[in-house]
């Protein structure tokens, strides 16, 4: 790690993205073959703004119900690795299965069957997960 990686408000998300996900966020921040240097400040950048900034605003929103917000955000967006992500976080911190299908159940409803059923794929698999653990 740098200097610049290990300012406070960084090791602060990496700690927050941790106890969201039960694991260590640094494994998948380093560099794959062929990035360019400023890669890692898109990484630092995003990690600190998302685990430093974003989620540990629980005053007027618990963890629980940011992590519900944040899985419905990523199936309506499709964007389905950082959907897997979600799901865990969300399973991490109190969301059931059940209020997840419900999300889904909504999700259908306002942004369609196809967006819906792509997004619970990967629910799915991260059901099987946790329940295989």
């Amino acid at each position: 790690m740098t200097d610049t990686q290990r300012e406070p408000g960084y090791e602060a998300a990496l700690d927050t993205a941790a106890h969201l996900l039960g694991r260590r966020l640094e494994p998948f921040l380093e560099p794959g073959p062929g990035e360019p240097a400023n890669a890692a400040d898109f990484m630092r950048l995003a990690t600190r703004h998302t685990f430093g900034d974003a989620w540990p605003r629980t005053d007027v929103l618990d963890t629980r119900t940011r992590a519900l917000v944040s899985v419905t955000i990523a199936a309506t967006l499709g964007t389905l690795e950082p959907l897997r992500g979600q799901l865990r976080i969300a399973l991490n911190n109190g969301v059931t299965p059940e209020e997840i299908v419900e999300a889904f159940v909504h999700i259908e409803a306002y942004a369609g069957a196809a967006r819906a059923f792509d997004g619970y794929r990967v629910a799915r698999e991260v059901f099987q997960e946790v329940h295989q653990a």
